[in-house]
C-alpha cells in the first residue's frame, strides 16, 4: 500500500537518504533542495514522503502559487531501487487528493514541469491527465490538470 506522509522532524533524514538513478539528477532536485524550499514557502506547501509498505520509497512537494493561482507538484522522486513499481503512479494520484481538498487555496489547476529529456515521466503524467501547455524552457515543458 502507498501512501504520503508529512515530512517532519521524524522522517526527514529518510528523505535525505533517497538517491536517484544515474543521469537522473538532471531531472528533479533532491528532497535536500526541496525542503529548504518548503521552509521558505511553508505557508503554501507541503513536503511529503512517499511510502510503500511503511518504507519511504520516494518524496513529492505541494505548493500553491497565489499569483497564478494553481496548485503545482515540485520535485516527484522515486528511490532508484523502488523505480518501476508503480509508486510514482500512485504517489501522483495522492497528492492530487490531496490538492482536492484545497489545502491553502481555492485552485482547480494543477501545474508541474517535465524535464524534455525524461519521457518516462512525461509519459506517466499525460496518462494521468495533465496536458502540455505550450510555455517551455530550454529544459523543460509545462503539463497541467483540471481537477
Amino acid at each position: 500500500m502507498v501512501e504520503l506522509r508529512p515530512i517532519t522532524e521524524e522522517n526527514f533524514l529518510d528523505a535525505f537518504a533517497l538517491k536517484l538513478a544515474p543521469g537522473q539528477e538532471a531531472f528533479v532536485s533532491h528532497p535536500i533542495r526541496s525542503l529548504a524550499q518548503a521552509y521558505v514557502y511553508r505557508d503554501q506547501c507541503r513536503p511529503f514522503g512517499i511510502y510503500a509498505d511503511g518504507k519511504m520509497v520516494g518524496y513529492v512537494m505541494v505548493i500553491y502559487d497565489y499569483d497564478v493561482p494553481e496548485y503545482d507538484i515540485w520535485h516527484m522522486m522515486i528511490d532508484e531501487k523502488e523505480q518501476g513499481r508503480g509508486f510514482g503512479k500512485e504517489a501522483l494520484r495522492l497528492a492530487l487528493d490531496f490538492i482536492r481538498t484545497k489545502p491553502f487555496g481555492d485552485s482547480n489547476r494543477v501545474a508541474l514541469t517535465v524535464n524534455k529529456r525524461n519521457p518516462i515521466a512525461r509519459k506517466l503524467y499525460e496518462k494521468m491527465g495533465f496536458r502540455a501547455t505550450g510555455a517551455e524552457d530550454e529544459d523543460e515543458s509545462e503539463l497541467v490538470l483540471t481537477i
